[in-house]
C-alpha cells in the first residue's frame, strides 16, 4: 500500500493551551460564565480533557494572569493602539491580552508569546484580519510594555472601579491599596492537614502558618502531589480553615454545617470528631463533597435542601458559611471582580439574614453559631451580625481571643470577630504571603 499522500497537521506545542484559555477569558468577560463552571462544572470547556497536566496548568495561569491584570492590560493596550482595541472581534482581544500578559509576567519567550497569539487570530473568523495589528502590537509590548506599566501609578487599577471605591470607604485608602498589592499577586498553596503539619510542610517544600495552615509554592495538579491519594489533607485557603476552630472542643457534638459544599469546613469538623450534618441545596455540590470524604476517610451525613426551609435539630453548634459576593476570594478567583456588582448585594444581603434567622432556631440553648463569609463587603458581614443581634435578642456575641488565632490580633475586629483582609500574614517571601478576605463571628444562644 502506498503510503498516504496527505499527513494529518500536527498542531504547534502550547496553541491549544492558549486557544482554551481564550474560549474561558471570553467566557468571563463577554459571557459572565465562571471560571469554576468552564474549568470544573457542568459548562466544563469540552477540551480540557484533551490537555496534558503541563498544558492545563499553562492555561489556567494564563486565564489567571490575564483576569488578575486586566486594568494593567487595558491601560497598556490603550497605550499601544492608536484606535483601541477591535471590537469587533473578542479573539483579537483575547489574543492580545493573552501575549501581553506572557510578555510582561510569565516566564514565556517573547517570540513564542507572539508567534501564538498571531496564531489564535488567524484561526479566528472574524479576528484573523487582525494578525498583522496583533503581531506589531505584541512586538511593541516586548520593547515598551515595561516602562510603560511603570508609568502608571494607580495601585487599584486591577480593580474595577466600584469595588475600589467600596474598600476605600470600608477600610481606607491606605488599607484599600495594600488588598489591591496582595491580591495581584499569585496565591500559594494552602492545605489543611490531619495530623503533623511540620512532616507535610517538609514533605511538600512549604512552611508551616502559625494557624496550623500548611502553605507551599508547588504548582500543577493537586492530585499528583504526595499525601493526596492517601487523603493527608485538602486544599484550603488559611483564612477559610479559621471559622471551624472558633467551635474549640466539638469532639462528640451534634454540628450542622449550612451551605456546606465543597466540604472543606465539613472536613475541619468531622476531623474534630463532630457528629456532621452537611446540608447543600446542590445535590451535584453534594456528590462532590461525598468524594471528597471517601478520599479523606472522614464521615458526614449529607442532605440536600435549602436551608432556609429545613427542618431538622435542635443542634449543638451550626456553622453558616453563607453564599456572598466572594470579593475575599479574588486572589484565588480573579473572575470574581469582573462578574459581580453592586447590584448583586442586596439580594445576597437579604438571602443572609434568612439564614441567619433560620440558624437561630435549628440552635439548642446554650449552642454556638459560627457565622462567616469570604466577602470584603460589611453588609455580609458586620453589618449583618449587628442586624441580627438586634433581631434576635436570646443571641449574644461571643468574641475571639487572639490566643485562638494563633496570637494574630491584627485577624480580630474590635468587637472580637474575625476579619481577615488579602494584605494580611505578611512573610518574609512575599510568594508566601496573604489570605483571602473572610468574616467569621461567634454567637451563643442564651
Amino acid at each position: 500500500m502506498k503510503p498516504s499522500r496527505f499527513v494529518p497537521p500536527t498542531e504547534v506545542p502550547g496553541l491549544a493551551a492558549r486557544r482554551i484559555a481564550a474560549d474561558i477569558i471570553d467566557g468571563v468577560l463577554h459571557k459572565r460564565r465562571t471560571l469554576d463552571d468552564q474549568l470544573e462544572g457542568a459548562a466544563q470547556h469540552p477540551a480540557l480533557k484533551s490537555l496534558s497536566d503541563r498544558d492545563r496548568a499553562l492555561m489556567r495561569r494564563l486565564v489567571a494572569t490575564v483576569l488578575r491584570r486586566r486594568g494593567t492590560l487595558a491601560y497598556l493596550l490603550s497605550r499601544l493602539l492608536d484606535r483601541g482595541v477591535p471590537s469587533d472581534a473578542p479573539r483579537a482581544q483575547s489574543a492580545l491580552m493573552i501575549g501581553a500578559a506572557q510578555i510582561l509576567w510569565m516566564d514565556v519567550p517573547d517570540h513564542a508569546a507572539v508567534d501564538l497569539s498571531v496564531r489564535l487570530v488567524q484561526a479566528d473568523r472574524r479576528a484573523a484580519k487582525y494578525a498583522g495589528l496583533v503581531n506589531a502590537v505584541l512586538r511593541r509590548c516586548a520593547r515598551e510594555g515595561i516602562p510603560l506599566i511603570d508609568e502608571s501609578t494607580d495601585e487599584m487599577i486591577d480593580l474595577p472601579p466600584w469595588l475600589a471605591t467600596r474598600w476605600i470607604k470600608a477600610y481606607g485608602e491606605d488599607t484599600a491599596r495594600a488588598m489591591a498589592r496582595a491580591i495581584g499577586h499569585e496565591p500559594p498553596l494552602d492545605l489543611t492537614v490531619k495530623s503533623d503539619s511540620e512532616n507535610w510542610a517538609t514533605r511538600l517544600h512549604g512552611e508551616t502558618l502559625p494557624t496550623g495552615t500548611v502553605r507551599t509554592l508547588l504548582h500543577g495538579s493537586v492530585t499528583m502531589l504526595p499525601g493526596f491519594s492517601e487523603g493527608a489533607w485538602w486544599v484550603q485557603d488559611a483564612a477559610a480553615a479559621l471559622p471551624a476552630r472558633l467551635f474549640g472542643d466539638i469532639a462528640g457534638k451534634s454540628v450542622a454545617d449550612l451551605c456546606a459544599a465543597p466540604g472543606g469546613k465539613t472536613a475541619q469538623l468531622a476531623q474534630a470528631g463532630a457528629q456532621v450534618t452537611a446540608v447543600d441545596r446542590s445535590a451535584g455540590r453534594l456528590a462532590r463533597l461525598k468524594e471528597n470524604f471517601a478520599r479523606l476517610g472522614l464521615e458526614a451525613t449529607n442532605v440536600a435542601a435549602d436551608a432556609t426551609e429545613w427542618e431538622a435539630g435542635p443542634f449543638d453548634a451550626i456553622l453558616l458559611d453563607a453564599p456572598c459576593m466572594a470579593t475575599g476570594t479574588i486572589r484565588r478567583h480573579p473572575d470574581v471582580a469582573w462578574l459581580k456588582n453592586d447590584a448583586d448585594l442586596d439580594a445576597l444581603s437579604a438571602l443572609q439574614a434568612r439564614l441567619l434567622r433560620k440558624s437561630v432556631t435549628l440552635l439548642k440553648p446554650g449552642g454556638t453559631l459560627v457565622y462567616c463569609t469570604c466577602s470584603l463587603e460589611p453588609e455580609e458581614g458586620e453589618q449583618a451580625i449587628a442586624a441580627l443581634l438586634e433581631a434576635e435578642p436570646q443571641m449574644k456575641r461571643r468574641p475571639v481571643e487572639a490566643s485562638e488565632l494563633a496570637g494574630l490580633s491584627e485577624l480580630i475586629s474590635p468587637l472580637g470577630d474575625v476579619r481577615t483582609l488579602p494584605c494580611h500574614l505578611q512573610q518574609d517571601d512575599p510568594k508566601l504571603s496573604g489570605l483571602d478576605g473572610f468574616y467569621a463571628a461567634r454567637l451563643v444562644k442564651t
